[in-house]
C-alpha cells in the first residue's frame, strides 16, 4: 500500500470509535458500512488543525467551496458547474430528503432503481412519500442495466413527483453511459418529473471507466436537475459532515437557499472538503489505485475460497456486490457470515427485495484485511469449521 494511506493495522483501526468500529464486538471484522480504513490525507488534517488553532469553529459559511468544487469537477470529471450554484449541505441524503419534501407532495411517489442504497427507501418513506420501484434489468452475464421500460412505467404512475438516480450506482458500482443518461433526461422531461442525482461516488471511478456527470448531458431536463455529491466517500471523511448540492438552474438554487437552515454543513467539514478538492489529489489517486488492486485481489480470493459466489467488479467505489445465492445461506447471507464467520457485511435485502441472497462487501482496506474477510466468509459455510477470532 502507498504509505500515505496508512498501514490499516487492525490494532490501530480498533482504536477508532466510529460506527464501523463500535457497532460489533471486537472479534467481528467490520466490512459493511461505506467507510474506508485508510488514514485521512495530511492536507485535510492540516486544514482542520489550522481551523481549530484559529478558533474557527462557528456556524458554517461555504467560503470558496463553490470555486474549489468547480475546479475539481473541471479537472477530474469534465464538468464546469457554476460556483454560485454550488451549495454546502450536511450530507447527500439530508440534501436529497429536503429536496424531496420541497418537490414531491405528501403521499406522492419517488422513483428509484433497486437494488439500491438502502437510505433511498428509508428517507423517502420518512418524508411521508411513496417509493416507486423501477428495478434494474439483470443481464445474462449477471450484470445490471437501467431498465428504460420499467422507468417509463414508473414515471407514468399518478402522483410520481421525482426520480432519484444513483450514478455511480450503490451497491453495484456501475457508471451509466451518456446514452443511458440522455434517455433518462428525455423520459423525465416527457413526464414532467424532476430529477435528483446522487453522484457521491464519482471521485472514485476506477481505471477503464468514465463517469458522466448528469449536468453535462445536453438536455433541458439535465439543466434543471439537482446533483448531490461529497468528499466523504472519495477522501473518507463522512464524520466531518459536509456534502455538496449543485443546482442546475435558478429554481433549484432558490429551493436550496430557502432551506438553508435545514442544510447547515459542519464548518470544519467545509474546510476539509476545500482542502480535499484542491490539495489532496495525490491521496485520491493512491486510494483509487489501492481499490483497483483490491478488486482484482477479491476476484482471486473468491475463486480460491468461495467459487460459488458471483462477482462483477465495480466501475467505481470501494464496494463489492456479491451474489451468494448458490451458497445455500438463505435470503440474507450476511447474517450467516456474521454469526459463523465473525465478519460483518451489509445485508443484500437492505437494498430491496432484489438483493435477496446478496451481500455488499467493503474493500476499502488493506489487502491483508480483505483477505481475512474472505477467509472468514468461507469459514461460515456449513462444514468448514469456526472462523478465526
Amino acid at each position: 500500500m502507498d504509505p500515505i494511506l496508512g498501514d490499516c493495522s487492525l490494532a490501530k483501526l480498533r482504536e477508532r470509535t466510529s460506527h464501523k468500529w463500535r457497532t460489533y464486538p471486537p472479534d467481528v471484522l467490520p466490512a459493511f458500512v461505506a467507510e474506508m480504513d485508510f488514514d485521512p490525507a495530511e492536507q485535510i488534517k492540516e486544514a482542520i488543525r489550522a481551523a481549530v488553532a484559529a478558533g474557527d469553529l462557528g456556524y458554517p459559511h461555504k467560503g470558496e467551496l463553490g470555486e474549489a468544487f468547480a475546479e475539481f469537477a473541471a479537472a477530474r470529471l469534465g464538468w464546469s458547474p457554476d460556483p454560485d450554484l454550488v451549495f454546502a449541505i450536511p450530507d447527500v441524503m439530508t440534501g436529497i430528503a429536503e429536496l424531496v419534501q420541497a418537490l414531491v407532495g405528501p403521499g406522492d411517489g419517488v422513483v428509484i432503481n433497486p437494488p439500491v442504497y438502502s437510505p433511498f427507501f428509508i428517507r423517502v418513506q420518512l418524508a411521508g412519500r411513496r417509493v416507486i420501484e423501477a428495478p434494474l434489468a439483470v443481464r445474462p452475464d449477471g450484470g445490471y442495466d437501467l431498465d428504460l421500460d420499467a422507468i417509463e412505467v414508473a414515471l407514468s404512475q399518478p402522483g410520481t413527483g421525482a426520480y432519484l438516480l444513483c450514478n455511480p450506482h450503490n451497491p453495484l458500482g456501475r457508471v451509466w453511459s451518456r446514452a443511458q443518461l440522455t434517455a433518462i433526461a428525455e423520459l423525465t422531461d416527457r413526464h414532467g418529473v424532476p430529477l435528483l442525482v446522487d453522484e457521491i461516488h464519482a471521485p472514485l471511478v476506477l481505471p477503464g471507466a468514465q463517469h458522466v456527470p448528469f449536468h453535462t448531458i445536453e438536455h433541458p431536463a439535465a439543466r434543471r436537475a439537482v446533483v448531490f455529491t461529497s468528499a466523504s466517500k472519495g477522501w473518507n471523511i463522512p464524520g466531518l459532515k459536509c456534502g455538496v448540492a449543485v443546482a442546475g438552474d435558478s429554481d433549484g438554487a432558490a429551493i436550496l437557499t430557502q432551506r438553508w437552515d435545514a442544510l447547515l454543513a459542519s464548518h470544519l467539514g467545509v474546510h476539509a472538503t476545500i482542502a480535499a478538492l484542491r490539495s489532496a489529489g495525490h491521496w485520491l489517486d493512491a486510494a483509487i489505485a489501492q481499490i483497483d488492486r483490491n478488486a482484482r485481489l477479491l476476484a482471486r480470493l473468491l475463486a480460491d475460497y468461495l467459487p460459488a459466489v458471483s462477482y462483477q467488479p465495480a466501475q467505481a467505489s470501494f464496494l463489492a456486490w456479491l451474489d451468494c445465492r448458490d451458497l445455500g445461506l438463505g435470503e440474507d447471507p450476511a447474517a450467516a457470515f456474521l454469526t459463523a464467520g465473525r465478519v460483518a457485511l451489509s445485508p443484500g435485502p437492505d437494498f430491496g427485495v432484489q438483493g435477496t441472497g446478496f451481500a455488499r462487501l467493503n474493500i476499502g482496506t488493506s489487502p491483508e484485511l480483505l483477505s481475512e474477510a474472505v477467509r472468514r466468509m468461507a469459514a461460515a459455510l456449513p462444514g468448514t469449521g469456526a472462523a478465526r477470532g
